[in-house]
């Protein structure tokens, strides 16, 4: 991968969950569990089906808060505090991707379908609170998730992002389709996929980062 690809990037993008943390770590499972538990307190269902709607609002429209704001009319807000109340001590800090981060030249931006608050907190609990000039949470999209194009639109319009000169680094292949299309370099981190709309992938973002800082 040649390290000059890179040299136009002022703007570096992250996702954060599964992308700036292992894929396996447990913080998500939390998440997934109190969602489901929302999720059928809200429409009465049995919890297995509960589970399958949840899953079937999130592929969707990229997040489980969306369809259940658009058919049941739940508070947003109120389901988003309740799903992020997690136990974030599961989460490790890795020093060498605070280092390789600090070494990029331009602005650092995490851009995640979880709420800012939460956010910060897992930001906090990677020892990465400090290493990212802005954190755009859900509510900072709009209230609209990734991979809708309004949320990239958005975000990338409030901070000023030509996307000629950015990046960004998911674990969804799908999060990475508008991104690619707006002309930005898109790296896929922890999982695979070989879609055109994927110009790089690694099973390691710190390793990633080192070959082309």
């Amino acid at each position: 991968m040649p390290k000059h690809s890179f040299d136009h990037v002022t703007d570096w993008v992250f996702d954060m969950d599964h992308t700036l943390y292992p894929a396996n770590n447990q913080l998500f499972r939390q998440i997934e569990v109190l969602m489901s538990d929302y999720t059928h307190r809200a429409t009465g269902l049995p919890r297995a089906m509960a589970d399958e709607l949840r899953h079937k609002y999130w592929n969707d429209y990229g997040a489980s808060v969306t369809g259940l704001v658009e058919h049941h009319g739940i508070d947003a807000h109120d389901f988003l505090h309740h799903v992020h109340q997690v136990d974030f001590s599961v989460l490790t800090p890795d020093p060498h991707l605070k280092t390789e981060i600090s070494k990029l030249r331009g602005r650092k931006v995490v851009f995640t379908n979880g709420p800012k608050a939460y956010a910060s907190q897992v930001l906090r609990a990677l020892d990465l609170d400090d290493a990212f000039d802005h954190v755009c949470g859900f509510e900072d999209a709009g209230m609209i998730p990734k991979p809708q194009p309004r949320a990239y639109d958005t975000v990338f319009r409030s901070l000023g992002i030509a996307p000629s000169r950015a990046v960004m680094f998911e674990d969804s292949h799908e999060n990475l389709k508008v991104p690619h299309d707006l002309g930005m370099k898109t790296v896929l981190i922890h999982a695979n996929n070989d879609g055109p709309h994927v110009h790089h992938q690694s099973d390691c973002l710190v390793s990633f980062l080192r070959q082309i800082g």
